[in-house]
């Protein structure tokens, strides 16, 4: 598939920006094989966003990993575009929910392969070393720190939460950036977070991440949250972002602006890393059936769980 159902690129927008704004959230959800309780993961990448990220950074065929991968957006988006998909979540709450995600994407028409791990980034990335240098995308969030990662969108992010949350990213980033095939794309969407009403500069620190895991960065791109006509954004905020921001106003007497984008930092693999990644590939390995279920994995891949 060369395309997406969900993106109606804008003819005259910049290549440094994405026009996925153009449906909002919850029309993205409804269009896809999306289970309703997707909507509850706040922190997920909209469904345009990764699917133009995969359309544009991969071709069929090729695998994109999600090592933070919550409801299951990134893996969805990744078997509809004719790619493999395999995602991680150490949150108890997601992981049946992506997996349901993936099923259903698989019964909706799908033909390739999805898989779905539980656990920590690192431990899980053990289990996927089969994989190594065979990755064509990784395609995360920076997620908010806390045990439930249940950030809304009026919530005040602390600082030192989003310093450990950079750390928590860079640990998953170190992890996969082995698996990453030769010329294998990292791509880091970046939500708009706040501090006493000021938006933190988090991009600049996921660039510092991506560069101390030996990742070379190539792009900084802006992915549109609001519908762009012409020369306007035309942003359907919800009423909760609305009156948080009119709380906002009333008790400091400034305005605060909706935020209608989100940060895209695009990485790819160094040459000398993905050389050496390619190298340690076990030699019988086959590029598609590569996503056969690992060891003391069967149970956990595409059982047609049901909501």
């Amino acid at each position: 598939m060369s395309g997406s159902p969900h993106l109606s690129p804008h003819p005259h927008a910049p290549a440094s920006v994405w026009a996925t704004g153009q449906r909002d959230a919850r029309a993205q959800l409804a269009e896809g094989p999306y289970l309703p309780d997707t909507v509850q993961d706040r922190t997920r990448i909209p469904p345009a966003v990764a699917a133009h990220a995969i359309n544009r950074y991969t071709r069929p065929g090729d695998t994109v990993l999600d090592p933070q991968c919550g409801a299951g957006t990134v893996l969805v988006e990744a078997l509809r575009s004719g790619r493999h998909a395999v995602g991680i979540t150490e949150i108890r709450r997601w992981w049946p929910l992506a997996r349901a995600n993936v099923t259903a994407a698989k019964r909706d028409g799908a033909a390739t392969d999805g898989m779905v791990l539980d656990g920590p980034p690192d431990l899980a990335a053990a289990r996927l070393a089969g994989l190594t240098g065979c990755i064509g995308l990784v395609l995360t969030t920076l997620l908010p720190d806390g045990p439930l990662h249940r950030r809304t969108a009026s919530s005040d992010t602390d600082p030192d939460s989003a310093g450990r949350s950079v750390e928590h990213l860079q640990r998953a980033l170190k992890q996969c950036h082995p698996l990453l095939q030769p010329g294998g794309h990292v791509i880091v969407v970046v939500r708009p977070c706040r501090h006493r009403g000021y938006l933190l500069n988090l991009a600049d620190d996921v660039l510092a991440v991506g560069r101390a895991v030996g990742l070379v960065p190539v792009e900084k791109c802006i992915a549109l949250l609001a519908e762009l006509q012409g020369d306007r954004l035309i942003l359907a905020a919800s009423t909760a972002r609305r009156r948080s921001a009119a709380r906002h106003q009333s008790s400091t007497g400034r305005p605060i602006t909706l935020t209608a984008h989100q940060d895209v930092l695009i990485f790819q693999a160094s040459n000398a890393a993905a050389s050496q990644a390619a190298n340690c590939r076990p030699q019988n390995m086959l590029r598609p059936a590569h996503l056969d279920p690992l060891p003391g994995l069967e149970e956990r891949v595409l059982e047609g769980y049901a909501a």
